[in-house]
């Protein structure tokens, strides 16, 4: 029998791989941008993943679920950023829109995640 790994799951292939693209990105900007829009831009990209992450760690169903949840809110914040990012000129067209593409697939991979531990799991 194969337990399922952490990169067995989509939406949490899916976050990392952003967040790693939106880095390359933020990282070449000017140091204003940096601080004022781009660190919490990286933050909230990089929480969506890492909170998959530690929501799978967790043993407990409701545990899992909770930062499965917190995931979702942080592909909200960095929707926000992604925008204000683009409208500010930090942004490309081709940039925005692929950061655009790839974070709103990703509140309806979570739901299905939490779905998903909720039906499946015994605790």
């Amino acid at each position: 029998m194969k337990y399922l790994q952490l990169n067995d799951i989509g939406c949490y292939k899916r976050a990392f791989n952003i967040s790693n693209y939106a880095w390359k990105i933020v990282i070449l900007w000017e140091w204003f941008a940096k601080r004022a829009i781009g660190a919490q831009f990286a933050t909230a990209i990089d929480s969506i993943s890492a909170n998959i992450a530690e929501g799978f760690g967790r043993f407990h169903k409701k545990d899992k679920i909770h930062f499965y949840r917190i995931s979702f809110g942080s592909v909200m914040e960095a929707l926000d950023w992604n925008q204000k990012a683009y409208v500010r000129g930090l942004l490309s067209k081709e940039q925005h829109e692929y950061i655009l593409k790839e974070l709103k697939v990703l509140p309806k991979e979570i739901n299905l995640l939490v779905k998903f531990t909720r039906d499946k799991l015994q605790q």
